[in-house]
């Protein structure tokens, strides 16, 4: 397939051009800022573009087999994810390619039916990215006129190994026996990379934790 990234030089965005590129795929990594580009694996087409721009979503999504976005906004910029997301739906409907957006975890329920970020132990300074997340989803959610699929994380999203493994969810918060929900940001891109190959979540929001 060919896949452009967005975000390709952040934690999960430069985890899931590298699962791409081993599983063979041509893989176009775009970067706002060129000073960030040694953070892109090797193999990668390198694109200069702002994913809050439309134009350059569009520029960037012509012609490819699908686009994943894993841009996530500095800490007091939390409010610019939504305006990020609004702009890469615009930008990729005119194309017709597929989108895959990395989100939140504090919109998956817990027992009881209380979303993560409703919780009374719930971080403070996690509520912004939390209510920006909030908006994220409920954007992509009611655009009806794309291909997009919408990946939750678990609580924990952290650099580890590559098992291959994990567990698959839709809603609700994922937990093992001890009640800790996690999964490395290695695995993590290879559930959203087995999405991308085998589409089981189209206009849906799903998310996985370790195995």
């Amino acid at each position: 397939m060919r896949i452009t990234v967005f975000g390709a030089a952040g934690e999960v965005g430069s985890r899931v051009v590298a699962e791409a590129l081993t599983r063979g795929h041509e893989v176009t990594a775009v970067v706002r800022d060129p000073a960030r580009a040694a953070a892109v694996p090797t193999g990668a087409t390198l694109a200069v573009g702002d994913a809050a721009v439309a134009a350059d979503v569009e520029r960037l999504s012509a012609g490819q087999d699908l686009v994943i976005t894993a841009t996530r906004p500095p800490a007091g910029s939390e409010a610019e994810l939504v305006h990020v997301t609004a702009a890469m739906l615009s930008g990729v409907a005119p194309t017709g390619t597929r989108l895959l957006v990395v989100g939140g975890a504090a919109t998956l329920t817990v027992p009881g039916g209380a979303t993560l970020h409703e919780t009374p132990d719930f971080p403070a300074f996690l509520r912004p990215i939390a209510q920006a997340c909030s908006a994220q989803l409920a954007l992509v959610r009611a655009d009806t006129s794309i291909d997009w699929t919408y990946l939750s994380p678990p609580a924990e999203l952290i650099p580890g190994h590559r098992t291959g493994s994990y567990r698959l969810g839709r809603d609700e918060l994922l937990t093992d026996a001890a009640g800790i929900s996690t999964i490395s940001m290695e695995d993590f891109a290879v559930a959203l990379l087995d999405e991308a190959e085998r589409p089981a979540h189209r206009q849906t929001r799903f998310t996985v934790a370790a195995a």
